[in-house]
């Protein structure tokens, strides 16, 4: 389920066919996707056109990061093609132009070059991402680029269980995932909750 004062904002201050775009920025397994997934099948149910386009997809792939020295940081701001992803918003903002986007695959690990598209029928695009509110270049100009943003914040320690489980999942031993969540995806998380600029909503 979505949460209600969000959808009541969107259905109250949007029309179907105009082009809304809404970020929904959090720290690494905050519920970005499940939020975003809900919201579309509500909005959907309501009307409109709703397309969810995660950040993910503008990973920079392994090979680069592992020239960087970046690979064993994956998910910090600077393992991502921010400048590609801020050009993607701004092209996103013309309702009247089909626009292709890279999505990435959890299970491989890569990145999907221009796997997805948005098209002139998608009226409600619900943008998702860790660092859609950083108030650091280049993510500082994503924030002008929104209609509305969403920042969820379930806490640190909510946060440290729900990424341990995920590394679980994938099939790490539970010291393994729990290193794993302590040593990058914590501090990614920690980063997002103190430097990002001030949402038009808090979702705890």
């Amino acid at each position: 389920m979505s949460d209600p004062r969000l959808l009541s904002k969107l259905c109250s201050n949007t029309k179907p066919g105009e082009r809304y775009l809404l970020g929904i920025a959090g720290p690494p397994g905050a519920g970005k996707s499940t939020l975003s997934a809900a919201l579309a099948q509500d909005l959907g149910r309501r009307g409109f056109s709703p397309k969810v386009v995660p950040m993910d997809g503008y990973h920079l792939d392994n090979h680069t990061l592992n020239e960087r020295g970046l690979l064993k940081s994956k998910g910090a701001p600077n393992t991502f093609d921010a400048t590609a992803f801020v050009e993607l918003i701004r092209r996103l903002r013309d309702a009247n132009e089909t626009v292709h986007f890279s999505t990435f695959d959890r299970e491989k690990d890569c990145v999907n070059e221009d796997a997805d598209t948005v098209t002139p029928i998608h009226d409600l695009l619900l943008i998702e991402g860790n660092y859609l509110l950083l108030d650091e270049k280049p993510w500082n100009q994503l924030r002008a680029l929104f209609d509305f943003t969403v920042l969820i914040n379930p806490g640190l320690p909510t946060l440290e269980t729900r990424l341990t489980e995920r590394w679980l999942e994938h099939g790490h031993s539970a010291q393994a995932a729990r290193l794993r969540a302590m040593q990058n995806d914590l501090p990614n998380a920690e980063r997002v909750l103190a430097a990002s600029a001030a949402p038009d909503l808090v979702i705890k």
